[in-house]
């Protein structure tokens, strides 16, 4: 669409990203801070944030910082399932045979977990994502999967990955026990003013683009109708750039910005 307009090797707001390749902002390397002190206590921890402030990047990060010779990530993406499709679905991850009840999954999945720790020395991490379509009796039983020998002994780390609405659900009576099991919790906001040039400037580098393609005012709009959120910034960017590569120009303005949003 404006690849040869630009002159860029690939389009710089559409492809995912490797982790190796994700912008350092301030809040990723916060939550990158708190999920190392959460591997190194074992325990659940709690990641929530709006709709496309990172998280899944979040969550990709942890992922390849894990040592593989220590830990081994297991993700599941849940949903509205009860709780014997959150233990069919962890089993699989885990490669055990689907088992005909709740019992016997449960007993199953803890007994591999054992296994894991005390045979291999590898010590198992459950990201759950979507974490805020769960059911109560599911958020229940899995804190009860971090129950080892009498709470002696940590030995799966659980990772609950979902929207802001999840901490109001968990505040509710019913989830104290899991509440107080919480160790790490932390809230991802989005990029901040300062660093959105940054941003910008880092995604069009990965595309092979040095030059400022960005007029300021085009990067406060963007700023300001994306609340710093890196996913409606990567959307808008996208659009913006198009449009500058219609009216055959070099730097994309304000007035990019709004057709683009006025697109979107």
């Amino acid at each position: 669409m404006y690849l040869a307009h630009f002159g860029f090797t690939r389009y710089p707001f559409e492809r995912a990203l490797q982790p190796d390749e994700l912008f350092a902002s301030s809040a990723a390397r916060e939550a990158q801070a708190r999920l190392q002190h959460l591997i190194e206590l074992r325990g659940i921890g709690l990641i929530i944030g709006e709709v496309g402030s990172g998280k899944t990047s979040v969550r990709r990060k942890l992922g390849a910082s894990l040592h593989p010779g220590l830990y081994r990530l297991f993700y599941v993406p849940l949903s509205a399932g009860n709780v014997m499709d959150m233990y069919k679905a962890i089993g699989w991850q885990l490669g055990l045979p689907i088992e005909r009840n709740r019992a016997s999954a449960y007993r199953a999945i803890h007994t591999e977990v054992s296994r894991l720790v005390t045979e291999t020395k590898i010590y198992p991490v459950l990201v759950v994502d979507e974490a805020q379509h769960l059911r109560n009796d599911v958020l229940e039983d899995l804190r009860l999967l971090t129950n080892y020998a009498m709470d002696s002994e940590r030995r799966l780390c659980v990772l609950l990955v979902g929207l802001t609405e999840l901490r109001r659900r968990l505040s509710m009576a019913m989830h104290e026990s899991l509440t107080q099991r919480i160790v790490v919790r932390y809230h991802l906001s989005g990029l901040s003013r300062e660093e959105t040039p940054a941003y910008l400037s880092h995604r069009l580098q990965l595309a092979g683009c040095s030059l400022p393609l960005f007029e300021p005012a085009a990067i406060e709009a963007l700023f300001q109708a994306t609340q710093g959120l890196p996913r409606k910034i990567n959307r808008a960017a996208h659009y913006a750039l198009s449009a500058a590569a219609l009216a055959k120009v070099r730097q994309v303005s304000a007035e990019h910005v709004q057709a683009a949003l006025e697109e979107l």
